[in-house]
């Protein structure tokens, strides 16, 4: 099972410098508007069989012009839906970079628990859950072939699941970088799962339409895992993606 892992575009939040967490009503400006439809035209040739995606609304615009594109009618999960921030949620981030917690959550990810909130740990464990579950689910659904879906969310989301694909401690995801309308795609086998982009804001995914082994030829790709030299070769970063860069929350 292949899983598209996609970030809201920008939102107001984003070029508010603010923290948005579960505040309701941050819609996507003008240029996360432009980056929704150049992921429908990104995606919208892929054999792409079902969306979920977080409650909130930058998630819900984002996903909007490819499931048109696709006729599929998007699924949300509350599982996810974006950190609960708990007192930190609207705060400026210039504000956050002067409280004690912030080093803890660059430094050490997995004892962070924000104040009236949740812990990153519960998120990451929420997340891989929904994202695996989901996974199962589609390819009982298909005799067990291999099933193209997306997952729309927010940062600290993907990069949490991501950690997981890679077989890292949550206290490195601050190293992953995650942008704003970026693809990170994680293909799952029943032994590992293999990361197949990473941040990816512009490159070819044609190769993801390729039929998936079968029979013996499948076990052994999953055996073997993945080819050598399947490297990804970043986009420079528009708008605000180096203060994006520069807070990870």
């Amino acid at each position: 099972m292949t899983v598209i892992l996609l970030r809201h575009g920008v939102s107001t939040s984003n070029t508010a410098r603010t923290l948005a967490g579960r505040s309701t009503g941050v819609e996507l400006t003008d240029r996360g508007a432009e980056q929704a439809a150049a992921v429908a035209d990104r995606l919208g040739g892929l054999p792409i069989k079902h969306i979920a995606h977080s409650p909130l609304l930058r998630c819900q615009r984002t996903v909007g012009p490819l499931a048109e594109r696709l006729g599929l009618e998007p699924a949300y999960d509350d599982r996810l839906l974006e950190v609960d921030y708990g007192d930190w949620t609207g705060r400026p981030l210039s504000e956050l970079l002067e409280e004690p917690l912030w080093s803890v959550v660059q430094r050490h990810a997995s004892g962070a628990v924000f104040p009236n909130g949740e812990g990153l740990a519960d998120v990451q464990r929420r997340a891989v859950t929904a994202i695996r579950e989901t996974d199962r689910r589609l390819a009982d659904g298909n005799d067990g072939a291999d099933v193209l879906w997306v997952a729309c969310t927010h940062g600290d989301v993907i990069k949490s699941v991501l950690a997981d694909a890679l077989g890292i401690h949550l206290d490195g995801f601050q190293r992953i970088v995650v942008e704003p309308a970026s693809i990170s795609v994680v293909r799952y086998s029943p032994h590992a799962p293999y990361v197949w982009r990473l941040n990816d804001t512009g490159t070819d995914l044609s190769a993801l339409a390729a039929a998936a082994p079968s029979g013996a030829a499948k076990t052994a790709a999953n055996a073997h895992g993945p080819v050598p030299g399947g490297e990804v070769t970043p986009d420079p970063v528009a708008d605000n993606g180096n203060a994006e860069r520069r807070d990870p929350l």
